[in-house]
């Protein structure tokens, strides 16, 4: 299975983190596509075979660690088209939360 689940809708709270600059603000790293689960379970096809649909934007997936499980908030398109040229590896900002839903401040 390309990810480890598909879900539909974001199980934890919200957060607060939404402007580009706010994400930036955490450094991406790699995360394997099979320890995802999406929060989105359809995708516009147009915006998948895009030439440039990676180029607007963050270059990096948003993906929200929360209990344990690491969910994809934003880039299901990036992580598809990974998955088409048969990589398993995401680049992507990860947000850790607490268990209350705070962001947790990088070490």
């Amino acid at each position: 299975m390309m990810f480890k689940a598909v879900g539909d809708g974001r199980p934890y709270p919200e957060h607060g983190v939404a402007t580009p600059r706010d994400w930036a603000a955490i450094p991406p790293r790699q995360v394997r596509l099979d320890q995802l689960v999406t929060t989105k379970s359809t995708l516009d096809l147009r915006s998948l075979l895009s030439s440039d649909s990676t180029f607007y934007g963050d270059l990096f997936a948003h993906v929200v660690a929360w209990r344990g499980t690491l969910y994809l908030e934003d880039g299901l398109h990036r992580a598809l088209r990974a998955a088409l040229q048969q990589r398993l590896i995401l680049h992507a900002r990860i947000l850790e939360l607490d268990d209350a839903g705070r962001p947790v401040p990088a070490v």
